[in-house]
């Protein structure tokens, strides 16, 4: 498995990782499951969704989108890691643009590397290391590793806040946290346009934020 393939696969799989298998199981467990215990289970139930149905996934992108869809709904805190990455071009902005910019900025990540989840070979797996409170009662760090045939394990960190259930709102990947990549990365082009401007050129892929799974190719 190259650096790149990896890279793209586990941007693309923690936003997955959080997500309940049912409403039904969510609510049964929801008292009993810790961040860490959801993040491992549901990743691996992912997982091997993704290696059962890798065929119907290679050759029906549709498919593929709907399951990642269903998934990306109730484990990801879009609208929050949204206002982490604008900042202060965030302040005074309205839900509804807030909204936009979240799914935007989503949809454009899931859409260049989602196709990484059904191009895994092997059986790479989660392997829980710690959860630590973060500062300000701010949620918890679910810190995990990749673990993959043939090559070293690669850490991923999970910033959780308990929003109706546990839902991710930043990915570390090898230390690197996306939300303070796209930030950055966003700045200048929010100083010179309105967020629904910036949105629009995420879903016209006219505008690419960068990542280190781009650095790699």
């Amino acid at each position: 498995m190259t650096r790149p393939l990896i890279l793209s696969f586990v941007l693309a799989l923690p936003l997955l990782a959080a997500a309940p298998a049912t409403l039904h199981a969510q609510q049964a467990t929801a008292a009993a499951a810790t961040p860490g215990k959801q993040v491992v289970d549901n990743g691996t139930r992912i997982l091997s969704t993704l290696q059962a149905r890798r065929a119907e996934f290679q050759k029906s992108p549709g498919a593929l989108r709907t399951f990642i869809d269903g998934e990306l709904r109730s484990s990801f805190d879009r609208e929050y890691a949204a206002r982490l990455v604008l900042g202060p071009h965030g302040r005074g902005a309205s839900d509804a643009d807030i909204k936009l910019f979240a799914d935007a900025m989503t949809d454009n990540l899931m859409q260049r590397y989602g196709a990484a989840l059904v191009t895994i070979e092997g059986k790479p797996r989660i392997k829980l290391k710690s959860e630590t409170p973060l500062p300000g009662n701010r949620g918890v760090k679910v810190s995990t590793e990749v673990v993959r045939e043939g090559g070293n394990p690669i850490p991923v960190d999970y910033l959780m806040r308990n929003n109706g259930g546990w839902k991710i709102f930043d990915v570390m990947v090898e230390g690197v946290s996306y939300v303070q990549t796209f930030r950055s990365q966003f700045d200048a082009p929010l100083r010179q346009k309105s967020i629904t401007q910036v949105a629009a050129e995420l879903r016209a892929g006219t505008l690419q934020p960068q990542t280190d799974a781009d650095g790699a190719r």
